[in-house]
């Protein structure tokens, strides 16, 4: 495989160019990127810097891609680096800090002359910042250890990005600009991909064994965002919040009392599973409520998508087991009714449907009832198996034939919990199949790889919920301690409380940074046209409310520090601003949509004003309703929302089926 370049020292040569020089090997053929035209040129070995170019002031780890915003294309570089471990004799590394160049001399990053274009800017920023990417320069990190064994005679002299799995391949959209071109393959030294996961490994010593446990998710960039602006399945067959966990273990038989490199680890053992939302065509739509309002779309095309999905399942991983953590009564119970009759009607050799009550029979905090799931899927983990290499042995000792699928609303806190059960079910299977531990034995009987799993899939859970949701995942005590606490329950009140801030108020901008980053949404050369973006169209009345709400409060507090004249006119003081208070916060819980922070580049028009057939638990958050509201024309406001998102959008009408799937084709 070829090898990227690790260190790039980067020349600016005035508003002419952006020289890129490999650190080492020294007379590597450097990069070129003209800023004038954009043309991407690969010099010749030893081509001399031009001397009028300045040397950037700090060192390139790395060209993640190139995006082209309103004004101007950008290089988007990294310029900072955290090692995170070493696996299998590869550096494995998260990005930790970027900068991004215009290619337009007349703009600044810092300061760019159009709101617009800062806007968009600090969209690219700030998905950059809040997101964890990984990378190797010499590992595939975005394919399994079963898939890299199997595709290893074919890959000696393709490079790193040619043979990344497309659906983790998170920077596929930037990278375009160099991969789309007649010398992408001479340009494979500067082209890194990374993914959006977590990445954890841990090492202890059991029996004179060195055993190294590693933990790696992937996200896939397709229905990618957060938790309430994708749900379900879109129009291509791929879910939102899909992500594949593999759980690696490497095993050096006689490593005790010496240093021992990966390379001469005797067993490579790996399981995966996989998550992702409920494939039907459902929503949550946010009215500033605590539950937001649950909708499901009874669409025609449910079926054939569905069928889609599981499919490419199969085809990419074997049998499917598809548990379903759905609760069964109550404000989920829509979801689960439509992903059974959806799955009724799908005939599809190798899938096979399990429900689990999960909060029914782990209720009053008997969390070890996680056994009753795992009895249930015993004969299919046994069946699908896990993936084992012995490397005194050419072909692989076992393979994996099949997956869990785990859902539950969120695909967050119950699911983390079920999968790491299901871990460690197999975890014990194959420290016993390779001998580590006899018969007798059980994981819980060392503490200190006991204590490893547990922290290991904790942080885990963290870090795929705070990409979703905003906040820790719930229930991680467990986890940790395989035991649920009451402070464990009070921690998950306070990131319940987050979540609800971060989802209500600020996840639009996220959304953006999502769909902006990974092409599912392109800006026209033409910052007025998306002036919309930036504005605040809501009417004046809605605007001023909040400002009426933080001043009454204020008031209040002001009134604790006024001297007494009376007990009845502090009294009355009080009730007036009181009143108004309520007053405000009435208008805005009856109007919620209008204070929720909706995306602004996809708006979820059609779903929030869906019309056809489905359920829909309630209609919130959309003004008064019912002949007075008509008569005195108060029910009007909400009518307008739709047409106001659609001009903060695209300037096009967004059918079901575009909003479901972000935009009708992806640009990459």
């Amino acid at each position: 495989m070829k090898p990227i370049y690790q260190r790039l020292n980067l020349f600016i040569d005035g508003q002419d160019a952006y020289t890129f020089v490999p650190v080492e090997p020294i007379g590597a053929q450097s990069l070129t990127i003209h800023r004038a035209t954009g043309d991407i040129v690969l010099n010749a070995p030893n081509t001399p810097v031009p001397p009028t170019a300045s040397r950037y002031g700090k060192t390139i780890y790395g060209i993640l891609g190139m995006i082209s915003l309103a004004l101007s294309e950008y290089v988007i570089v990294m310029t900072g680096r955290e090692h995170r471990a070493r696996l299998m004799g590869h550096d494995i590394y998260r990005a930790a800090d970027f900068d991004i160049l215009p290619l337009n001399p007349n703009i600044s990053v810092q300061s760019p002359p159009h709101p617009v274009e800062r806007h968009l800017l600090a969209l690219v920023r700030s998905h950059l910042l809040g997101g964890y990417f990984l990378f190797s320069y010499g590992w595939d990190l975005s394919r399994r250890l079963q898939v890299q064994w199997q595709d290893q005679e074919n890959e000696e002299r393709k490079a790193l990005w040619e043979v990344t799995d497309d659906r983790f391949f998170w920077n596929k959209f930037l990278q375009s600009r160099l991969t789309d071109t007649d010398i992408a393959h001479d340009l494979s030294p500067y082209i890194l991909p990374i993914i959006y996961g977590t990445f954890d490994i841990r090492t202890v010593y059991v029996h004179g064994h060195r055993i190294q446990l590693c933990l790696i998710s992937r996200r896939s960039r397709y229905r990618a965002g957060t938790r309430y602006f994708r749900r379900g399945i879109d129009h291509e067959g791929h879910v939102a919040n899909f992500n594949e966990t593999e759980q690696i273990l490497l095993v050096d038989e006689k490593a005790a009392g010496r240093l021992s490199l990966a390379e001469n680890l005797t067993h490579k053992l790996s399981f995966t599973q996989i998550r992702g939302s409920a494939p039907v065509f459902w929503a949550e739509i946010n009215t500033l409520r605590y539950k937001p309002d649950l909708q499901v779309m009874d669409l025609k095309e449910t079926v054939d998508m569905i069928r889609l999905h599981f499919r490419e399942q199969v085809s990419q991983y074997g049998s499917q087991s598809l548990i379903n953590l759905v609760n069964q009564k109550g404000y989920e119970q829509p979801v689960k009714e439509a992903y059974e009759r959806a799955v009724s009607q799908v005939e599809i050799p190798g899938v096979r449907y399990q429900y689990f009550d999960f909060h029914n029979e782990c209720k009053h905090m008997r969390w070890d009832r996680i056994s009753v799931l795992i009895e249930k899927m015993q004969e299919d983990l046994v069946q699908q198996g896990y993936f084992h290499l012995d490397t005194v042995q050419e072909k692989a000792v076992r393979i994996q034939t099949g997956v869990m699928r785990t859902n539950c609303m969120d695909n967050l806190d119950r699911t983390n919990v079920v999968q790491a059960a299901l871990a460690k079910w197999t975890l014990n299977q194959q420290l016993k199949a390779i001998g580590v531990l006899s018969d007798n034995e059980e994981l819980d009987d060392f503490e200190a790889l006991t204590r490893g799993f547990r922290e290991m899939w904790a942080d885990h859970a963290d870090l795929i919920s705070k990409a979703y949701a905003g906040s820790g995942a719930l229930k991680t005590d467990f986890t940790r301690t395989n035991r649920r606490t009451k402070v464990g329950a009070l921690q998950d009140g306070y990131k319940s409380v987050m979540r609800y801030i971060k989802n209500n108020h600020f996840d639009g901008a996220r959304q953006d940074g999502f769909d902006l980053v990974t092409g599912a949404w392109t800006p026209q050369k033409n910052p007025v046209t998306a002036a919309s973006l930036i504005a605040d169209t809501r009417p004046l009345i809605t605007r001023s409310v909040p400002f009426i709400l933080s001043f009454s409060l204020f008031m209040i507090c002001a009134g604790l520090t006024l001297p007494r004249t009376s007990d009845y006119s502090l009294l009355y003081y009080f009730m007036l601003w009181f009143v108004i208070a309520s007053l405000a916060v009435m208008f805005m819980m009856v109007h919620g949509i209008e204070y929720v922070s909706w995306p602004r580049l996809i708006p979820p028009t059609d779903i929030i004003h869906y019309e056809g057939p489905g359920f829909r638990s309630a209609h919130n958050g959309k003004g008064l309703t019912g002949p007075l509201a008509q008569k005195l024309d108060l029910s009007g406001q909400s009518d307008t929302f739709g047409a106001r998102l659609l001009l903060n959008g695209r300037k096009r009408a967004l059918t079901v089926n575009g909003m479901e799937e972000g935009t009708k084709k992806r640009v990459d």
